[in-house]
């Protein structure tokens, strides 16, 4: 079973710049696609960006199109979240999140790690 613990929680100004990882263990990291979700205070988890098995296929939200990028490395079976121009409204918890290898459905949730951006 596939276990994934984020890195990269941290506290930047508005305008700044974080990077979020996602290190899975297991050995079918290249068999799933790979999303990030956030959820702030008082509000649902929202999907934030997503990308295909191999990585060459990204989607994004809305609210951070053209200010984060996905990317993964199946080599070293880790997920990264680049956030740039960041936002107040961007605070919230980030979580990684993996689907199965049969289906698109997101089985594997990591246990998030808080981004908090100040004005």
């Amino acid at each position: 079973q596939v276990q994934l613990v984020e890195s990269g929680r941290g506290l930047v100004q508005a305008g700044g710049s974080l990077r979020l990882s996602c290190a899975a263990s297991g050995r079918t990291f290249s068999d799933r696609g790979m999303g990030w979700f956030r959820q702030a205070p008082g509000k649902e988890r929202e999907f934030v960006a997503d990308i295909s098995r191999s990585g060459g296929s990204t989607s994004y939200a809305d609210s951070v199109k053209g200010r984060f990028t996905i990317s993964r490395d199946n080599t070293k079976n880790t997920l990264y979240l680049q956030m740039n121009s960041l936002k107040p409204e961007d605070t919230a918890v980030y979580f990684c999140a993996a689907t199965g290898t049969l289906n698109y459905a997101y089985e594997i949730w990591g246990q998030g790690t808080q981004v908090t951006v100040s004005s």
